[in-house]
């Protein structure tokens, strides 16, 4: 999901699906910039490309950006607008070869395939959602010496749709135990919490926080 692009539900929002929701979301973001988050771009430029997956892909920006580097892409997401928008931005860009986008409903279904990096990019929801189960399937579909990025959001900005002050961001060591893998086959590189400067949909700008994750699978 973009870190830039989270909207405020509607107040119809509580009556819709997950779906819906995100449905009506990507419908409405269409003509937004599909960027780059930064924490991926920081991890992933150093590397060698191979085969990615972007879990909830949103409008694409991830997913367009690993596949200019040379990265073969897989990415997910529950809106069909947003996946056939990657799929349309990809050709426009001549890396459709590199990049197969479906939609799934992470909570029921899960790709195949083994990734040597796997993004999971404010995979955060106002629905329920079996994160912890979702992360660690993501976690067991690494090759080894394959990568999680999980990079969550550390605070609120004026523009997102979560505005709720009772809210609590798991910190990443948090989400490392919810997660609960095997030290044996797992190493965690890197949990942190950096601020950066973040822009809305309508250029406003704001200091917010990331909460970065970033675990290695070690063995199969």
């Amino acid at each position: 999901m973009d870190s830039t692009h989270h909207p405020r539900p509607t107040d119809s929002a509580a009556e819709e699906d997950a779906a819906q929701f995100w449905e009506r979301i990507h419908r409405a973001r269409s003509t937004w910039a599909a960027r780059v988050n930064p924490l991926l771009a920081e991890v992933a430029a150093p590397l060698r490309p191979g085969a990615a997956l972007d879990l909830a892909c949103g409008p694409g920006g991830d997913t367009l950006w690993l596949a200019r580097q040379g990265w073969h892409v897989t990415a997910v997401d529950i809106s069909a607008t947003a996946v056939e928008q990657v799929r349309t931005r990809a050709r426009e860009l001549g890396v459709a070869e590199l990049v197969t986008a479906e939609r799934h409903d992470l909570a029921d279904r899960f790709p195949g395939g083994r990734f040597d990096l796997v993004s999971a990019q404010y995979f955060q929801t106002p629905f329920e959602l079996p994160r912890e189960r979702i992360l660690r399937t993501a976690a067991r579909a690494l090759r080894p010496g394959g990568l999680l990025l999980v990079v969550d959001h550390g605070s609120a900005a004026p523009w997102s749709w979560n505005q709720d002050p009772d809210v609590h961001y798991p910190t990443p060591d948090e989400t490392a135990a919810a997660l609960a893998l095997d030290p044996a086959q797992w190493s965690v590189l890197r949990a942190d919490m950096p601020r950066r400067r973040a822009v809305g949909p309508a250029g406003e700008t704001a200091t917010v926080v990331d909460n970065v994750l970033l675990v290695r699978r070690t063995a199969a």
